[in-house]
């Protein structure tokens, strides 16, 4: 099984982290034997999977459950798993949900969105020895508030990022995702973290890209981001275009500058 000192390894030999979403047994099989490094147990399952028009409706229960199903397919990714939405209010009840996933879901890590309100929740759970991923930038859990839009355009918003990036780890945070970052912006924080850090329509200079699943295989419901990419199109089969995905990272023709911002 891929170990985070494994990926920390990978990342200073300049090797791209491959990164996608599953949400049960068969998809984690595929997308682990495709070769993909991390799964992401996504509260993105709320719209993928349940069809919901945000992330927020999404069950701590729910996330036990999938996680628990991609965990029983998985065979060898590291597998992160979200912190649903209000779970992460209180360091009590991060804690409390950080220890069902990982109890009863068996995720190797836990993510969590936002900045400096989630650092004493990260600091804590990193004190008990869970690993704990990130989250920066376009906040899913927060669209409601602040909608679907690019953070860090402006100067001021770049040095708060900045700063937000530069806490988490300083907290303890092990990964850190960012999502719909200016790619220059991504790069600079990329360069200055000493953790991994995975991008989502953040440009090609992030140590990993991830994507949901179902974008890269062309299925999805409704309208795709523009980050993303088809890779099923030019296949054969779901694995291929699996490991299509994976190659195009690991080569780093993915992203390419059209799916930047």
């Amino acid at each position: 099984m891929k170990t985070l000192s494994a990926i920390r390894k990978s990342v200073r030999s300049g090797e791209k982290v491959a990164c996608l979403t599953a949400y049960d047994a068969s998809f984690a099989h595929w997308v682990s034997t495709a070769g993909v490094d991390v799964i992401l147990v996504g509260d993105s399952l709320g719209m993928v999977v349940q069809g919901h028009k945000t992330t927020l409706p999404v069950s701590l229960d729910e996330m036990v459950y999938h996680t628990q199903m991609v965990q029983r397919g998985n065979q060898s990714s590291w597998c992160i798993a979200d912190l649903p939405f209000m779970s992460d209010a209180s360091v009590e009840t991060c804690l409390s949900a950080a220890s069902r996933l990982m109890k009863e879901g068996q995720a190797n890590m836990v993510k969590l969105e936002g900045g400096e309100r989630v650092l004493p929740m990260v600091k804590a759970m990193s004190d008990l020895g869970i690993p704990v991923c990130g989250h920066l930038g376009l906040l899913p859990q927060s669209v409601e508030k602040h909608g679907y839009k690019v953070a860090g355009r402006d100067e001021s918003s770049a040095e708060k990022l900045m700063s937000q990036a530069q806490g988490l780890e300083q907290a303890g945070a092990d990964m850190l995702v960012l999502e719909c970052v200016p790619a220059d912006l991504a790069k600079e924080i990329t360069s200055r973290l000493n953790i991994p850090v995975i991008g989502i329509g953040s440009g090609p200079a992030c140590d990993g890209q991830v994507l949901v699943l179902q974008d890269i295989l062309g299925i999805t419901v409704g309208k795709t981001p523009l980050f993303a990419h088809n890779f099923l199109a030019a296949t054969n089969s779901i694995e291929s275009a699996i490991r299509s995905y994976v190659k195009a990272v690991k080569e780093e023709s993915f992203p390419a500058q059209e799916h930047c911002f």
